[in-house]
């Protein structure tokens, strides 16, 4: 799939998920709820691939919980900076999402289940506040559990369709376009408190370069300045992208406040 496929695909789901919830959901906080989940699924399957490791005998989503000792955990955490038990992971909750009458509620209990496990580790400060921004308990989704669910159902079926491959092999910054395309339907209604100033991608690109300019103790890049970056700056993804690291291990230096949560510098 090109470039411009993958683009046009991503944006015709964003649509469609839309469509599904439209008239439920203000535009600005859909905006939250589709990049809160995009990167729930993004750092689900990054955890699934490094426990099985390429191993095609290991299906860490039917993994035996009693089976993970303290000291699996306690690996994994130390590597990946957080850990998600197999019944957290999204493929699992997007299966059972129809009928989880509980959905909104396990959510947030997964949400907060990945944050406690970076508690007492050097990736706490990271980890901590990462799905302050998707209220899947809100109003805002309907005044009922029944009808909170099956919004927050469209919207993890809406994600699981989208088929890239491996989030580390798409040609495009699916957060970076995904923001973008968000805040170009919606943001020109929301005003400053909606965040009319963003990066665009090209900036996001130049400076995750610059900071990877950076290889060594004396000459790395410790700081840099961002004159709109009063909304999410995505850099994360790109940054990544650049070096064999883990997803999240560039942001104990590159984070301003907790409110950048999950792709920012």
């Amino acid at each position: 799939m090109t470039e411009e496929q993958q683009r046009q695909e991503l944006h015709s789901k964003i649509w469609k998920i839309a469509d599904d919830v439209r008239g439920a959901v203000d535009g600005w906080d859909f905006k939250q709820y589709v990049l809160g989940i995009l990167f729930y699924r993004f750092i689900s399957e990054n955890f699934q691939n490094y426990i099985e490791a390429g191993d095609p005998d290991v299906d860490y989503a039917s993994f035996p919980e009693e089976q993970l000792t303290p000291e699996i955990k306690d690996d994994a955490i130390k590597t990946k900076g957080y850990f998600i038990m197999p019944s957290q992971l999204f493929s699992n909750v997007v299966e059972k999402a129809n009928t989880n009458e509980d959905l909104n509620t396990d959510l947030k209990a997964i949400f907060d289940a990945i944050e406690a496990s970076a508690v007492g580790y050097a990736s706490e400060r990271d980890i901590k506040g990462l799905f302050d921004d998707i209220d899947t308990t809100s109003n805002r989704l309907g005044n009922t559990v029944k009808e909170r669910n099956q919004r927050l159902a469209d919207v993890l079926k809406g994600i699981a369709e989208l088929n890239f491959g491996s989030f580390e092999d798409n040609k495009i910054d699916l957060f970076g376009d995904a923001y973008e395309y968000l805040i170009s339907n919606y943001a020109s209604n929301a005003g400053k408190s909606g965040g009319e100033f963003f990066t665009p991608q090209s900036v996001s690109k130049l400076l995750a370069k610059i900071v990877m300019l950076g290889k060594d103790e004396k000459n790395k890049i410790n700081k840099i300045y961002d004159p709109a970056c009063g909304f999410r700056v995505i850099i994360m993804t790109q940054a990544n992208s650049q070096v064999n690291t883990r997803v999240l291990e560039l942001l104990p230096k590159f984070k301003i406040k907790k409110m950048n949560s999950w792709c920012a510098v």
